[in-house]
């Protein structure tokens, strides 16, 4: 099954893939690499998914707001490669930097929501290595960034 089919057996309807608000593009490619700069928590109705994990949202919020990038993601990768998903490889990296609190230790839960998306969309080629960084403050408030690396075929 191809990963477009995948999108539609999910019911997945991917964002717009938003363009850069600084100085930086929102992907690169690099050889067979494609980076793709960090997406930000975006709820379906463009609305920012702001606060800190582990006091203004729990767990849950954070795992959604985290799956929200990572749509933000494969809308990113999808515009790269000419809406042509068959382009990947495999999904080689994901970095997410949590909004939380001093004493929160879950990060890797929250991030969760973006590998959980990456690899139902993707299945083995989604399968990725990952960092989950906890940080105190978020570029507008956000709760949730993610960044990722994919391999080109």
């Amino acid at each position: 099954m191809s990963y477009e089919e995948n999108l539609k057996k999910l019911n997945i309807k991917l964002p717009d893939a938003k363009a850069p608000v600084g100085n930086y593009v929102a992907t690169k490619v690099s050889g067979k690499m494609l980076f793709i700069s960090g997406q930000i928590s975006i709820d379906e109705n463009g609305q920012l998914i702001k606060g800190k994990i582990g006091k203004d949202l729990d767990i849950d919020a954070g795992y959604n707001a985290a799956k929200r990038c990572a749509l933000s993601i494969v809308a990113q990768v999808y515009k790269a490669c000419n809406n042509d998903l068959s382009k990947i490889k495999s999904c080689v990296k994901l970095t997410g930097f949590v909004n939380s609190t001093d004493v929160f230790v879950d990060q890797p839960k929250v991030l969760n929501g973006a590998s959980d998306l990456i690899a139902s969309i993707f299945g083995n080629a989604g399968m990725h290595t990952r960092a989950a960084v906890s940080v105190n403050s978020l570029p507008l408030g956000v709760s949730v960034e993610v960044d990722a690396i994919f391999e080109l075929n």
